[in-house]
């Protein structure tokens, strides 16, 4: 399977997430071009009070959304098109996910993307607020809530935190930990995202590295029996629909990590 998922890209953006370049049918284009087998839209959700709407569409544009993936998928019968969205996990919105966007909407998957975690009454951002150890154990406790939720294939750039908290030290071991044991004992995916690997370098005190995949995170992950993992381009632009997945595939191989699809494509 490790070949095939080459072919494979769970984790893609449209211009809707208002920082992502073209619509759903040049990412198709760029993935029939690039001989891709399953191309997975995953938007940033819309959300109903209208949060972070800087960083995702507006439910006004849902039903424009999901009309492109149904068209794309008769224009482009070479390719598997899957029809799925990027979400923040809340409490209050599990009914919303569960009913409307699973249900009445008819997404064949939802990914959990973690950009914001609840901390003392507020919600503070994981690219630079994430910086203290008691942070580290919020983000932590909050990802697992998500993933204790049901609702996700897979969660997406678990070790983001390292935008924020620049030293590897027993702080981050301890959160890395938390999030990988409880992502065995829930049989829920984590993900080795490649669009930190394009993006500029951080300068960490040990010296230049990736914002995300942080290596020290999937050095652990490569301790545990059990652990389900997903490549992804998490692309943003047409030409990057299949970027950075043979990366993302050594760094898997080479900690002995297991890959999987995070969708069942028979049934979908």
């Amino acid at each position: 399977m490790n070949h095939e998922l080459l072919s494979e890209n769970y984790h893609t953006h449209t211009v809707r997430c208002r920082h992502a370049e073209g619509d759903v049918a040049a990412y198709c284009q760029a993935a029939v071009a690039r001989e891709a087998a399953v191309l997975g839209f995953t938007d940033h959700t819309p959300l109903p009070d209208a949060r972070w709407q800087f960083v995702r569409m507006a439910m006004s544009e849902l039903s424009d959304y999901c009309a492109e993936i149904d068209a794309a998928r008769k224009h482009f019968p070479q390719l598997k098109i899957l029809k799925g969205l990027e979400c923040e996990f809340a409490p209050e919105y599990q009914a919303f996910y569960r009913e409307e966007l699973l249900g009445a909407w008819g997404m064949d998957y939802l990914i959990s993307g973690s950009h914001w975690f609840p901390y003392k009454g507020e919600w503070v951002g994981v690219h630079g607020e994430a910086d203290t150890p008691a942070k580290l154990t919020a983000y932590a406790d909050y990802l697992i809530t998500g993933m204790a939720s049901g609702l996700f294939a897979y969660v997406a750039h678990p070790d983001l935190f390292g935008c924020s908290y620049l030293t590897w030290d027993a702080n981050t071991e301890a959160c890395s930990r938390d999030i990988i044991a409880a992502a065995v004992d829930l049989n829920v995916p984590l993900e080795i995202n490649g669009y930190g690997l394009r993006k500029p370098y951080l300068e960490a005190p040990d010296g230049p590295r990736p914002k995300y995949p942080l290596m020290q995170f999937w050095d652990i992950a490569g301790e545990y029996d059990g652990l389900d993992v997903v490549i992804s381009s998490d692309a943003h632009r047409p030409c990057d629909v299949l970027a950075s997945l043979q990366e993302c595939l050594n760094m898997a191989a080479t900690r002995g990590l297991t890959l999987c699809r995070p969708v069942e494509l028979a049934t979908v």
